[in-house]
């Protein structure tokens, strides 16, 4: 078998989340970072009880969860506090990460796409990704999704895209991108064709992944993903 990975990116409110639709209903391995980031955080967690012991039991829901939004809020403003919490949860995200991966390549899968928001700004996983594909929409239409969907006004709008890169500047690092600016049915066509592209693809297994699995073991890539993704 053959197999690579695949990085998707884009915005907020560049419409990511109707490209991954698409994709899983063409049945493609699609591993989702935001949902492992909230699985490796449940209580009684190694990342829950570490958060804990940094922000305190403030941030704590009824039911014992972490409230996202007030950590969330926290973090938003005190980049300090951001690297804390990203040192905390992102080597436990990479490790759960690196398991799916390595179940899609023995169910025997062509590629698999690892749906990761911040793939461009941190920049330590794009090594690993044999294509990019960001999820684009021009400023505009990217500022009125946002409103719309969050009932927010046009600074608040604003403050919320422009603290992260734009998306002009991550169609440089991009190998492939999907314009989602127009209708839905221009956006899954694009999906279609990329799609297409990918299953007829005769790149190798991704070698970083199979040579460290067969010689240093799973915790030897472990160590080298988060060494590189801190790095």
């Amino acid at each position: 078998s053959t197999m690579f990975l695949v990085g998707l990116s884009g915005g907020i409110a560049s419409g990511k989340s109707t490209v991954v639709a698409v994709l899983r209903e063409l049945g493609c391995a699609v591993i989702d970072a935001d949902v492992i980031a909230r699985q490796v955080v449940q209580p009684h967690s190694k990342a829950h009880q570490q958060i804990l012991q940094h922000f305190g039991t403030e941030i704590l829901l009824e039911n014992g969860e972490i409230n996202r939004e007030a950590l969330g809020n926290i973090v938003f403003s005190q980049p300090e506090k951001r690297r804390l919490l990203n040192s905390i949860t992102h080597p436990e995200i990479l490790k759960e990460m690196l398991k799916q991966v390595l179940k899609y390549f023995v169910l025997g899968y062509r590629y698999v796409i690892l749906d990761i928001p911040l793939l461009f700004e941190t920049r330590g996983l794009t090594r690993f990704m044999k294509y990019t594909v960001l999820v684009y929409c021009d400023p505009p239409t990217q500022l009125g999704r946002l409103m719309k969907r969050s009932g927010l006004g046009v600074a608040e709008a604003e403050a919320r895209i422009s603290s992260q890169l734009p998306l002009d500047e991550k169609r440089k690092w991009a190998t492939h991108v999907i314009d989602n600016s127009g209708d839905r049915e221009s956006t899954r066509r694009q999906v279609l064709r990329l799609h297409a592209r990918l299953e007829d693809s005769l790149d190798f297994l991704w070698a970083r992944l199979a040579v460290g699995t067969a010689l240093a073991g799973f915790g030897g890539l472990v160590f080298l993903l988060i060494r590189h993704f801190i790095s």
